[in-house]
């Protein structure tokens, strides 16, 4: 006869069979989107990923931009700017996703972010996904970020720690301009489709000086088109359109075809007269005053870039001067105003982002005085 075992239900046991009894009822938590360098390093089992469509692969190491011949395969990356393949997740396209997700039947999806879940493996012999079980038009085409100012970006200045004027702003320097990506000025297109998306709608751009939400498709030369305004104008230090200055798009914003050419190459200043087209600014001869919105976004962006530039590189070394007639020297003003408003208009979340952006998916490179506006006073007051 089978002898019986009593079992004394002790407060450990109980606590054991509670804990496992809620690891069965217990509903799994959703996973977590992967980005496509995490997919990338992550190729087994399946997965939801999260990139940029930036091309059609057609070998390992091929990936078609334009002139898309199928509709079976994507290639995503972090950076809708994204050439390099190494950085590219290839995605196949089945035949229930190729009228919506195809490149020749979609070529318009180049640039936009979007959500793919399925079985994270080599596809033509290159990282992959592949038997998708589902894709999507993600929420945001913009990257979710994290705040910029934050315990985060004091690892990135640390050797800035404990230094003001001059020796801050070499200290700076060096730290803005190392291991920095550059950008070919036709890639600035898109990068600023996504850096200056309007945040209410995902379709659009805001324009820096007017402020208006105008289509992404709208870029061109054209008369109601937007096109790539450099804030610090690249007459002044005659630095052109080649990878460096005249493609940072840490002063490259998108604004309407004709109040770029209103504004020109001016200095900034206060007063003018009304810009018809761009409520809240004014222009004179020789200079420009922006809408008060960006007032501190303009002359962080100028402080930047007389930071970021200083003549050891090729470039010309750009200055900020206290003068309005600075013509094609590689010197841009009002130095005072700026300083003022630095002063009146502080970083906003939108500012900040554009910031967290650019060093995160573009030239892995931040503005300083985004993160820090109380340095510009220590440098440049």
């Amino acid at each position: 006869m089978p002898r019986r075992v009593l079992m004394v239900a002790t407060p450990a046991l109980v606590a054991v069979v509670a804990l496992l009894f809620s690891m069965i009822t217990t509903p799994a938590t959703a996973a977590v989107a992967l980005t496509v360098a995490q997919a990338i390093s992550s190729q087994s089992g399946t997965g939801t990923v999260i990139g940029y469509v930036v091309g059609e692969p057609t070998a390992t190491s091929t990936v078609r931009f334009s002139g898309f011949t199928g509709d079976t395969a994507i290639a995503l990356a972090d950076s809708a700017s994204e050439t390099g393949t190494g950085k590219m997740l290839y995605v196949q396209v089945t035949s229930s996703y190729r009228a919506s997700f195809g490149l020749l039947s979609n070529p318009s999806l180049i640039g936009k972010r979007i959500s793919v879940t399925g079985t994270l493996t080599a596809y033509f012999s290159h990282a992959g996904l592949k038997s998708p079980t589902a894709m999507s038009s993600s929420s945001s085409s913009s990257p979710t970020v994290t705040p910029t100012a934050t315990a985060s970006t004091d690892g990135y200045y640390a050797a800035a720690s404990g230094k003001s004027g001059s020796s801050l702003k070499t200290a700076l320097h060096g730290i803005i301009s190392s291991n920095v990506t550059t950008i070919s000025y036709d890639a600035v297109w898109n990068a600023l489709k996504v850096t200056d998306q309007d945040p209410a709608n995902s379709s659009n751009v805001i324009l820096l000086y007017s402020g208006t939400s105008r289509s992404k498709t709208l870029n061109g030369g054209s008369s109601g088109n937007w096109n790539r305004e450099h804030v610090w104008a690249q007459s002044h230090g005659d630095f052109g359109t080649g990878n460096g200055p005249g493609t940072d798009l840490h002063h490259l914003r998108p604004e309407d075809v004709t109040i770029n050419s209103t504004r020109g190459n001016k200095d900034f200043d206060n007063g003018g007269s009304a810009v018809s087209g761009a409520s809240g600014n004014y222009t004179d001869a020789d200079s420009w005053e922006p809408r008060n919105a960006v007032k501190g976004d303009v002359a962080r962006m100028i402080f930047y870039m007389a930071v970021r530039y200083e003549g050891g590189d090729g470039f010309a070394d750009l200055e900020v001067n206290n003068t309005v007639s600075n013509g094609s020297n590689p010197y841009l003003g009002k130095l005072s105003t700026l300083l003022a408003w630095n002063t009146q208009d502080p970083p906003d979340a939108a500012e900040k982002n554009r910031n967290q952006i650019i060093y995160a998916s573009y030239q892995h490179n931040r503005n300083p005085f985004i993160d820090h506006p109380e340095w510009v006073s220590s440098i440049f007051g």
